[in-house]
């Protein structure tokens, strides 16, 4: 499997056998990149799925098949709610395939649903205590940089909490995996840099818990160079309150499921310091809702 920017990938004269299924992913299905490299897909003989969000656009007249997220209009310019649910489509997708393909017993694949049904309820609960990040955005409004640092499959999110805090405050955020500090990020670390830092954990699997042991001594860093450390963590972390300046608790879940809890409070975090900012949070500067030219 590869991920690619549709932008990039059609350029690149890609390799497509025969067999490769291609997926395009877009909220609102009119991506002009997006429907190039679905085409130029077509064009190499790969059936192509989508995952759109509004019935009836482009990328899905096109596409062999559609995984509608249905997650209602997105007013905002900056996709919120859409992101949610392409993960929550990705997710499912993913589910299907491993039962087809015999990696999961249908014992495991219905407890995976479980826990999928439990997000909705987790979510509401963070949605209960936004009140945390509207005290740091009272004080970090005035900051001019943000690094966002995230590891193995939580390195998107930092990616997209350091694109919504940019799309919509219009401070400068950086995403980075959190392995890769000391090939350049360790430079820019000081007392007036937030650092927000993905340290969620899964006690049920190993490579979770290897994985946050790495974060943690991430952390350390960032704290040794006076950096200020903003963490999202598990609930039940109390020791990484020793270390974090600021910790942002996220309901526990399955490795494979916590980017869906994660990105919330990232998302809510923007909102306000854009608030206090005084942005146009729904239609910031310089942005369109669907890129409709290259």
């Amino acid at each position: 499997m590869e991920v690619d920017y549709a932008s990039e990938w059609r350029y690149r004269d890609p390799i497509i056998a025969p067999d490769t299924l291609t997926m395009l992913i877009s909220q609102s299905g009119e991506t002009a990149d997006t429907i190039a490299a679905q085409r130029e897909a077509k064009a190499k003989h790969s059936k192509t799925i989508a995952i759109c969000n509004v019935v009836g656009s482009m990328i899905t007249r096109e596409s062999a098949g559609t995984i509608y997220t249905h997650a209602g209009p997105e007013i905002g310019v900056a996709s919120t709610k859409a992101f949610t649910a392409q993960l929550t489509a990705l997710y499912l997708f993913a589910l299907y395939l491993a039962q087809l393909r015999g990696a999961l017993t249908p014992e495991q694949a219905k407890a995976a649903v479980q826990e999928l049904t439990r997000i909705p309820g987790k979510l509401e609960h963070l949605l209960t205590h936004e009140e945390l990040c509207e005290d740091l955005a009272k004080q970090y409004v005035r900051s001019q940089d943000f690094l966002f640092l995230g590891r193995g499959i939580h390195y998107p999110i930092a990616l997209e909490g350091a694109l919504k805090l940019k799309e919509v405050s219009y401070i400068h955020a950086e995403g980075y995996p959190a392995g890769e500090m000391k090939h350049g990020p360790n430079a820019l670390i000081d007392e007036n840099l937030p650092v927000v830092i993905i340290a969620t954990r899964d006690p049920n699997d190993a490579g979770s818990m290897v994985r946050y042991e790495k974060t943690i001594s991430n952390l350390k860093e960032v704290k040794a160079r006076s950096g200020k450390v903003i963490a999202l963590a598990t609930e039940g972390d109390e020791e990484i309150k020793e270390d974090a300046d600021h910790v942002i608790y996220i309901p526990p879940a399955p490795e494979e499921l916590l980017p869906i809890l994660e990105i919330v409070p990232l998302q809510l975090l923007a909102y306000h310091i854009a608030v206090r900012r005084g942005c146009d949070v729904d239609q910031p500067r310089n942005l369109a809702k669907s890129v409709t030219v290259e």
